[in-house]
């Protein structure tokens, strides 16, 4: 790999660099079959990713007609990184036996190591042959919806595909690693005012967000209406405080501390729920939930902002679901992506049936929904949320802070770069957006 990385640094040609010859082994961060009981009958709080995500060589896949390989710069952790390394709520590796089973290149997937890790930024080094839209020396992200066309309901929206999986998590050779397989249609131009660890932290978040609240497969918001953000500073929310801000809406951002409360007023939010300040106490106990909780949190709502959210951003699951269920207007919507909390749901039936809610179910975005959230990144008009950066040998310390909350933002991972700030090719670009609006959650430190 230091072949190929001083001829990107070195500026060279897509051609020198498509001649350059792939090892046969590169650097990974990766779980191991042998060691998928290690966690078992340990509480989940307690099941620790810096014991089972190892750093080191993997051997280097063919490359399928379809594929590419991309010299990974940097990367990312991803709530999934933290699922795949503490085997919860399922090994990974049934997935990649399940996958193996597709074809004969997915054979490939079904190995002793699951190479982790579903974002990436990066430089194409070489490419499958029948590959048209990409060449050696394009710098590029990754979005994480693994998919092919011969199912056809990808051909109406690729989330409904039946073969879709998330590259990184229900596939093998992911992002956190110097070299990653990478489908042709999973790859976006890297935005050029970003460095590299700035452009590799959008995809998957940003591409989620989207998707739940822009996309006419989920939910479109519309100017003026009011949007309840669970984790506002975090991976999800802090790209859906930016698209309510953007369209007219009315964030209603849920935080945790002051200071986090202070970071979203800085990004312009006005309506901001500090929930550990109002200590609400959604469940009496680990079985019972206490509608009087909802309620209050209903009419704190109500008098911050005179009415009811049009719509919930749900993402926390178990812990928050029945009092999104409440809160949501009359023929409004709970919009879902994932249970962070927990993903048995408990909510009370009456509020959803009697007032004409509805739940709406959003899985990552489609390739046409990542693009166009990519392109809001490449234009300037959503900022990377980045809140910390850790090198790739200590991916599991990573995964750790982000499986015990104790982050904002992504926390991105440093592969082939060598340090922060490497990879900006647009600087001009780059102050005319601002720096401080790129930088916020990095300086904020919360």
């Amino acid at each position: 790999m230091d072949q190929i990385l001083d001829a990107i640094n070195g500026g060279a040609s897509g051609d020198d660099i498509a001649a350059l010859p792939i090892p046969e082994s590169y650097r990974a961060a990766h779980t191991l079959r042998s060691e998928q009981e290690m966690f078992a009958d340990v509480p989940s709080n307690e099941k620790d990713p810096r014991t089972s995500i190892h750093v080191g060589e993997v051997p280097t896949p063919e490359l399928a007609p379809d594929e590419v390989f991309v010299a990974v710069m940097a990367s990312a952790i991803n709530f999934n990184t933290v699922w795949s390394s503490i085997y919860e709520p399922v090994s990974t590796f049934g997935a990649l036996d399940r996958l193996a089973r597709q074809s004969e290149w997915s054979k490939r997937h079904a190995q002793d190591f699951h190479a982790l890790g579903s974002d990436a930024s990066g430089v194409v080094v070489k490419v499958g042959s029948a590959v048209r839209a990409w060449k050696p020396g394009d710098r590029v992200v990754v979005h994480c919806n693994y998919v092919d066309d011969q199912d056809p309901a990808a051909h109406d929206d690729a989330m409904m595909a039946s073969n879709q999986l998330i590259w990184g998590y229900e596939t093998n050779y992911g992002g956190l690693a110097d070299l990653a397989v990478v489908r042709a249609n999973q790859l976006m131009p890297k935005p050029a005012h970003l460095s590299w660890e700035e452009a590799a932290c959008n995809a998957l978040v940003n591409s989620t967000s989207y998707r739940m609240l822009l996309s006419p497969n989920t939910y479109q918001i519309k100017q003026g209406e009011a949007v309840l953000i669970w984790g506002a500073s975090g991976g999800l929310g802090g790209y859906a405080v930016q698209y309510c801000l953007n369209g007219g809406a009315v964030p209603v951002a849920v935080v945790s501390s002051p200071e986090k409360a202070d970071l979203l007023r800085q990004m312009g939010v006005e309506h901001v729920i500090d929930r550990k300040a109002n200590g609400y106490k959604f469940w009496a106990d680990e079985n019972t939930q206490d509608p009087k909780e909802w309620r209050r949190l209903g009419g704190d709502i109500r008098d911050m902002i005179g009415r009811d959210v049009d719509v919930v951003f749900e993402h926390p699951g178990r812990q928050t679901f029945g009092a999104s269920v409440y809160v949501a207007k009359r023929g409004g919507a709970i919009v879902t992506c994932a249970a962070t909390s927990g993903y048995m749901l408990e909510f009370d039936n009456r509020h959803l049936w009697m007032r004409l809610k509805r739940i709406i179910g959003s899985h990552f975005a489609n390739y046409h929904e990542a693009w166009q959230a990519n392109q809001l990144i490449c234009d300037g008009k959503v900022q990377p949320i980045l809140s910390a950066v850790h090198s790739l040998e200590n991916t599991g310390e990573a995964a750790w802070q982000m499986h015990q909350n104790l982050h904002e933002g992504k926390i991105g991972v440093l592969c082939l770069a060598t340090e922060e700030g490497q990879g900006i090719d647009d600087p001009e670009f780059r102050e005319q957006v601002g720096v401080d609006k790129i930088t916020l959650f990095r300086r904020a430190g919360v």
